[in-house]
């Protein structure tokens, strides 16, 4: 994976502007911003701020002036200046210090919640790096921003509990409720009152069709159209689409365009729920899931805050009978073992990584206790693969597909325990493997053990067993549960049949093939 940035510009104008404002910028709005972190004044007090230097944008959450000069100051000296700093009313002094330290200054609205804020801001990194690998029709923004400037309107786009998921831009005609639903806030009690009194919301969620919403002077309520997000195929309603009017009247047609917005959103939510975040992808392309032939695993490792080198270990665990929780109760366990754990799943199988993984006997106790437990208190028969240790995460794909190997020979010839290393499966692996191929080509089958198969059974059980006992005669008979005489009378028989001898080593190896491969 490239690392990918997107514009100090583009993040302010993405936020729009009923959350924040540009005070200053003086170094450009070209400048690249990746990551943002959160500032509180204990970071300041404590010294612990400084693990977070790394990050391009600072969100200083209820420091004072004093504490926020002393921040800037320690940040310039230790990591240089930040892209920008996010403040709720900056003063004036915090503003000529981060100005004169290069770093760009946007005021947020004090009514703003800031994990509102920064939730948004991390779709926008978000989108950014996920949209040249994943389908580009997953960006509700675009979505409301498309309506809006369909239809004349202001749009947001609300889950079904009436959280804000995306909107388009504001002006000046927003009226407070949307506002305050951008901002992460509760609307006003009495407006809230209103719409539960007349029912809006039961009509929304009743029927897929639009339902106008009257002005309302008193409380401040432009009026709206809205209509309900409904699952496509399935009972079930998944949020509301709000278009408010401005001082122009809204599109003749604006009805029209919100049934189908409504249809796209819910795909679009469909797709989102999907979708793997940001940090799912990067794990599933450094286990090599995911489709990028030219990975970058330092960047990948960056991105996840993992050592790159190390003793790493890749598990591998798979249910008998698939399970959409395997992944999340995998994932508890995982994380209580090891901090760092990465969880990832394919299908019905599941990997967790390991990158500092400690003595591989302390993950084989942890595997062991992981299934009992899941056993007992679930009823999940889970078995489990083990790669380690790995040299460092740029083995990790490797390893992986080495344990997905092993899961493939297990589904055709279930002869593993339930925790297995990749050592001790590697020759029931590559044994399978080599049968396979051959059975797949029946030019690689000697025809002498078909025949045989079809016309001596009894044979042909004889001969695999005296092959499996190495020629021992006593062996195979107590095998077959018959006289020593009757095996070696069998032997003469089978050479005779085959007109071969079982004494040379290349007719016994290519026999022997040949039977696994038939039967």
């Amino acid at each position: 994976m490239r690392e990918t940035g997107v514009g100090l510009g583009q993040l302010v104008l993405a936020l729009d502007a009923a959350l924040v404002r540009l005070i200053e910028a003086p170094r450009g709005l070209d400048r690249p911003v990746r990551s943002a972190a959160l500032i509180d004044s204990d970071d300041v007090r404590l010294g612990l701020a400084v693990s977070a230097g790394s990050a391009d944008v600072f969100f200083l959450l209820g420091i004072s002036d004093a504490d926020a000069l002393r921040w800037l100051d320690r940040q310039v000296a230790a990591h240089g200046s930040p892209a920008a700093i996010f403040v709720k009313e900056p003063s004036e002094s915090v503003v000529a210090r981060a100005v004169a330290a290069g770093a760009a200054v946007v005021a947020v609205d004090p009514k703003a919640r800031w994990e509102r804020l920064y939730r948004l801001v991390n779709h926008v990194f978000e989108h950014r790096r996920t949209d040249a690998v994943t389908d580009s029709g997953t960006d509700l923004f675009a979505l409301a921003q498309s309506i809006a400037d369909r239809t004349h309107g202001m749009v947001s786009i609300e889950d079904a509990q009436s959280h804000v998921l995306a909107y388009s831009a504001s002006n000046d005609e927003a009226d407070e409720l949307r506002r305050l639903s951008i901002l992460g806030r509760a609307g006003p009690p009495e407006h809230l009152q209103w719409i539960a009194q007349w029912g809006i919301f039961d009509r929304l969620r009743a029927a897929a069709d639009v339902v106008a919403v009257d002005e309302r002077p008193e409380l401040g309520l432009r009026p709206r159209l809205a209509i309900g997000i409904h699952r496509q195929g399935a009972p079930g309603y998944d949020g509301t689409i709000w278009l408010q009017q401005g001082s122009r009247p809204l599109a003749d047609d604006a009805e029209e365009v919100l049934r189908g917005a409504a249809v796209l959103a819910a795909r679009i939510m469909a797709r989102l729920a999907a979708r793997p975040s940001a940090h799912s992808l990067a794990v599933q392309q450094l286990l090599g899931l995911a489709d990028a032939d030219d990975a970058d695993v330092a960047a990948l490792a960056r991105e996840l805050r993992l050592p790159l080198d190390g003793r790493a270990a890749v598990i591998g665990f798979v249910a008998a009978d698939a399970e959409a929780r395997v992944a999340d109760v995998l994932a508890l366990s995982a994380s209580a073992f090891r901090p760092d754990a990465q969880v990832a799943a394919n299908g019905s199988r599941v990997y967790v990584l390991l990158p500092d993984s400690g003595r591989t006997a302390a993950v084989v106790s942890w595997i062991r206790g992981t299934i009992g437990a899941l056993r007992a208190e679930l009823g999940l028969d889970l078995h489990a693969v083990i790669a380690a240790p790995i040299a460092g995460l740029a083995a990790v794909a490797a390893a992986r597909r080495e344990i997905d190997r092993v899961f493939d020979s297990a589904a055709r010839h279930p002869v593993f325990g339930q925790v297995t290393t990749l050592a001790e499966a590697r020759t029931t692996v590559l044994l399978d493997e080599i049968v396979t191929l051959v059975a797949a080509d029946a030019r690689l089958v000697d025809p002498r053990v078909r025949g045989l198969r079809d016309t001596e059974p009894i044979l042909a059980e004889t001969l695999r067993v005296y092959l499996d006992s190495f020629g021992d005669v006593a062996a195979a008979a107590a095998a077959l549960h018959v006289h020593p005489n009757t095996v070696r009378y069998r032997v003469r028989r089978l050479e005779q049949v085959l007109s071969t001898s079982l004494s040379d080593p290349d007719v016994r190896l290519l026999l022997s093939l040949s039977l696994r491969a038939t039967a």
